[in-house]
């Protein structure tokens, strides 16, 4: 079994199928319920303690703001962590947006950078793209075995 960056990391549809194929999906709704869950962070809505934004600087500079800064602590270890990266681009917003352009950047910046096996895909404008892109996920997760 490998980890698996997906790309938007909060894609639920992207997780379920990493998981379908027997592999850990990367996933930051996972950390998130972490730290929703744990009983020591008290900071709500945020959930954020004191040393993600400074866990956030290895990924991103000082002058960086501060949101993207927080977002890398949370994405920054997933990367480090992942066997190979799947990547959807031109995905709608529904199929899991982290809202901020900057991050999305640094976030794919630093997967290239990981040179691990990725794969790169377009979201699906109908039923026959999607079934290629299955395809394309099925074959690329069995290629990693």
């Amino acid at each position: 079994m490998k980890k698996i960056f997906i790309y938007p990391p909060n894609s639920l549809i992207l997780g379920d199928l990493v998981e379908r194929f027997g592999h850990k999906p990367l996933m930051l709704n996972n950390v998130v319920g972490k730290k929703v869950r744990t009983p020591e962070i008290d900071s709500p809505p945020m959930n954020m303690t004191d040393e993600d934004p400074k866990k956030g600087l290895r990924y991103a500079a000082i002058e960086v703001p501060s949101g993207v800064r927080g977002r890398m602590s949370l994405i920054g270890p997933l990367i480090e962590e992942a066997d190979a990266a799947i990547i959807m681009d031109e995905a709608p917003i529904a199929f899991g947006c982290i809202g901020c352009a900057r991050t999305n950047e640094l976030t794919k910046y630093l997967i290239r950078r990981r040179r691990i096996p990725k794969l790169n895909l377009i979201y699906p404008k109908n039923e026959e793209e999607a079934k290629v892109v299955v395809q394309k996920i099925a074959k690329f997760l069995e290629e990693l075995e």
